[in-house]
């Protein structure tokens, strides 16, 4: 999966106890960053060009009682370069390299900290060597800023039982660093964006969390300190209780990188790399049986059929529907969601749904049947759950509620993940904290919620919730740690003062074509068609145009955008190009230049918003396009609109 050179460049033996500084710059030398460690707290800093942007940052770790950091005795300093070619399978690029200069800051006691440094961010995490089993008692991680700094931030909803329990959904508030005021006690939770203006942006994430919580976020008056969930009282139940520790671990082990991004524009952070070449590798060997692709859902359509000879709803007939439907429109999955069992009992189907039959029908139409499954009722028996399903042949399962990432929940996550790669089953985990590399290292995971997705049109009003600024700004914050679950393709399209909140039968803020873009925008392998089958053979020309798409691709590259107002994306697979543009509730004009297309004549494609569109959001038109290296193509989005292109060499 992997090529790894490494070059050891300098060993310095140090003996001193006074602090000194041990530095690592990026290759191309924009990024430095500064371990401080001696006399006094263990620190870092980070500099952009030359200057100091994050200062005096603490850093340690308590394990039985005792914290490591202050004071610390530095026995050896080894720097080096970590030259990667890394085989991103399920990604947004198939392959990509991932070069940094690296160092390791060895301390008296048996602990390190290693320091990586690459052009497009920097990170650091411990490593301990002690024996036997260790008990960690909380980390100190800060991430302060030498100047004040505009932030987008999530904060956790206010909650008095249980401070940590959290879907991690919550819209971007826009903030300045050492607001308190505005932070008011609340929890923030990563990706965190930061806007250093012409010195370029940032991004606070981590990677490669494995039997260790997840990091919330306080405020300080100078940036972030971290807070993390401790372990539960009882790891079956979420009862709100915790014990006065973070977790039990193997003492000789690396622990979470702690990684500050970087893009000199907002245009580099949705190809941003960091959590994904620093987790893990993949336990996979052959990724081969992975097969990414649409799904159809029917969550929010609300099971509702129409047209058909049978009562809809969670039975056997809709969903054999639903698989002639996936069948006939080259979509992979069919995915029943939640009411397929009752009282917990997964085992059971109700009686209105057979399962080996839909399973046999699907497989001969070439579909995969997905299963949903509560997390707390899957956790009661997971080997059985699994294998039962499995061996009728079930494809996956979607993984709800996690709702939180303490120890025992992270562990619970990758078990999930390892023991349904055993038996060639892939995943969608919803409810569920922002990613942290797990699909680098299971890539079985396909999809990854952690985000807010389109199912929150059901229940906000568009003052409540913005959700055309939120679909141009996720790309920039949250889609930069990993893929997403937003669960596009909605057809009933409204403009802000049409919009209403409707369970029964919801509607999409903005535009058919800001809907379609979002195939191309998102990074989604495993790609909702979140509406009715129904409603979609009434709308052949737009689902032929989205399912006529790849749901991974080869490369990804901005070509223009700014956070929270527009994005335009360009991807490739298999020599066809693909474009994709949204705007918030501002329309805009943008001009595609298609000097990136290799040389010839291509044809264009364009799904895009019609002259009306800002009146009547479903109203778009398609049309072709002659299109060349020295071309462009001038298109205006309506407010909240989008649009979607698949170009062709003729």
């Amino acid at each position: 999966m992997k090529r790894i050179v490494v070059s050891l460049l300098a060993i310095l033996l140090v003996t001193s106890l006074s602090a000194k500084v041990y530095s690592v710059s990026s290759p191309s030398g924009r990024l430095q960053m500064s371990i401080s460690a001696g006399k006094g707290a263990t620190t870092w800093t980070l500099a952009v060009d030359g200057e100091t942007v994050m200062d005096s940052n603490r850093m340690s770790l308590t394990i039985d009682g005792k914290e490591i950091g202050p004071d610390a005795r530095v026995i050896k300093v080894s720097k080096g370069k970590l030259n990667e070619h890394i085989e991103a399978p399920l990604y947004r690029q198939a392959s990509f390299e991932a070069n940094c200069n690296r160092m390791v800051v060895k301390m008296k006691g048996g602990w390190s900290i290693e320091v990586r440094a690459y052009d497009d961010g920097v990170a650091y995490r411990f490593i301990t060597d002690l024996k036997g089993q260790k008990r960690i008692n909380g980390e100190t991680a800060e991430f302060s800023f030498a100047r004040p700094v505009n932030m987008l931030v999530p904060y956790s909803p206010t909650r008095e039982r249980d401070r940590y329990r959290n879907s991690f959904e919550s819209p971007y508030e826009a903030v300045t660093s050492g607001d308190t005021e505005t932070a008011r006690g609340r929890l923030a939770f990563m990706p965190i964006y930061i806007d250093l203006g012409i010195k370029g942006r940032l991004l606070l994430m981590e990677s490669d969390i494995r039997n260790y919580p997840g990091m919330f976020l306080k405020t300080t008056e100078k940036g972030f300190e971290a807070e993390f969930p401790p372990y539960p009282e009882n790891t079956s139940v979420a009862n709100g209780k915790y014990l006065d520790y973070l977790c039990d671990t193997d003492a000789t082990r690396t622990y979470p990188w702690r990684i500050v991004a970087y893009g000199a524009s907002d245009c580099d952070l949705p190809v941003n790399n960091m959590v994904y070449q620093l987790s893990s590798p993949s336990r996979i060997e052959d990724v081969s049986w992975i097969k990414p692709g649409f799904s159809t859902w029917d969550w929010w359509s609300n099971f509702k059929l129409h047209g058909v000879d049978f009562k809809s709803g969670i039975n056997t007939d809709a969903y054999l529907y639903h698989i002639d439907f996936a069948a006939s429109h080259g979509v992979k999955y069919v995915l029943i969601d939640e009411g397929w069992y009752k009282n917990g009992d997964i085992l059971h189907p109700i009686p209105e749904m057979d399962i080996p039959r839909l399973c046999s029908y699907a497989a001969e139409k070439g579909v995969g049947l997905l299963l949903w499954s509560n997390t707390s009722v899957l956790g009661l028996n997971p080997d059985q759950v699994f294998e039962q399903y499995a061996s009728m042949g079930v494809a996956g399962f979607k993984i709800d509620f996690f709702d939180n990432q303490e120890a025992a929940m992270v562990n619970r996550i990758e078990m999930y993940a390892q023991k349904a790669a055993k038996l060639h089953l892939v995943l969608d985990y919803h409810g569920i904290y922002k990613p942290v590399g797990l699909s680098r290292t299971w890539p079985n995971v396909l999809n990854y919620e952690g985000v807010v997705g389109l199912e929150n049109a059901k229940g906000y009003t568009a003052d409540q919730l913005d959700l055309p600024r939120n679909d141009v700004m996720i790309p920039y914050i949250r889609m930069a740690a990993g893929q997403m679950d937003y669960t596009p393709g909605a057809l009933r399209n409204a403009n802000r003062n049409d919009f209403r909140k409707i369970n029964e039968r919801p509607m999409s803020q903005g535009t058919r074509g800001h809907q379609v873009a979002c195939y191309v925008v998102y990074d989604e392998p495993l790609a909702m068609l979140c509406d009715s089958p129904s409603d979609y053979l009434q709308e052949e020309e737009t689902v032929r145009f989205i399912t006529s798409m790849p749901t991974v691709f080869d490369s990804t590259k901005i070509l223009s955008g700014k956070v929270g107002e527009w994005i335009v994306t360009m991807r490739e697979k298999d020599g066809v190009y693909y474009v994709g543009g949204m705007t918030s509730w501002q329309d805009r004009d943008v001009e595609v230049d298609f000097s990136f297309l290799p040389t010839g004549k291509w044809t264009c494609t364009v799904f895009r918003d019609g002259i009306n569109a800002d009146k009547v959001a479903t109203d778009y038109v398609i049309e072709d396009q002659v299109a060349d290296s020295s071309s462009s193509i001038k298109v205006h989005m309506a407010p909240g609109g989008g649009f979607a292109m698949i170009i062709r060499n003729e």
